[in-house]
């Protein structure tokens, strides 16, 4: 199991969402969870631009058409599943099988954790001021690790 956990601002969370995101490569999940305003699609947006999206995208909240796809260094898939009734829905989309080439990011993961992949990095975002969010970090497996530049031991890569 890896984790992280800290306290940030915007910058803080634009740097760690770059650090993340250049790290991603295909195949990658990564579980956004946090109540409305948060910043989960701050973060997508920087995740997107460390994995090679453009910064003139403007990588914004797929609330209405459930799933966004961005051209970068890999594939960046970007999905909210805030709308969605049940996870029989969300298997039917087949987000996580049909974009198995790419990286995914998903907000409102909580929503049916069951149907997220196990090796997924999970990251909650929650308010702690209108400044600072708590930011909790957490994996299991080599995928997580590498996401987060840890090594197994926990130190930094």
């Amino acid at each position: 199991m890896f984790s992280m956990d800290f306290e940030a601002g915007r910058t803080a969370i634009r740097r760690f969402g770059h650090r993340v995101g250049a790290r991603a490569e295909a195949g990658d999940v990564i579980a956004l969870v946090g109540g409305l305003g948060a910043g989960k699609t701050f973060l997508a947006q920087h995740l997107a631009h460390g994995a090679g999206v453009s910064p003139t995208v403007r990588v914004t909240s797929p609330t209405f058409t459930l799933v966004q796809e961005h051209a970068g260094r890999v594939p960046f898939v970007h999905a909210d599943l805030y709308r969605l009734g049940d996870v029989d829905e969300l298997r039917e989309v087949g987000l996580f099988e049909a974009n198995a080439g790419a990286v995914v990011v998903v907000e409102w993961a909580d929503r049916f954790p069951e149907a997220v992949p196990r090796d997924a990095l999970w990251i909650d975002l929650s308010v702690l001021s209108p400044s600072i969010r708590r930011v909790f970090a957490r994996g299991e497996g080599e995928r997580a690790g590498r996401l987060l530049g840890l090594s197994p031991t926990g130190g930094s890569a």
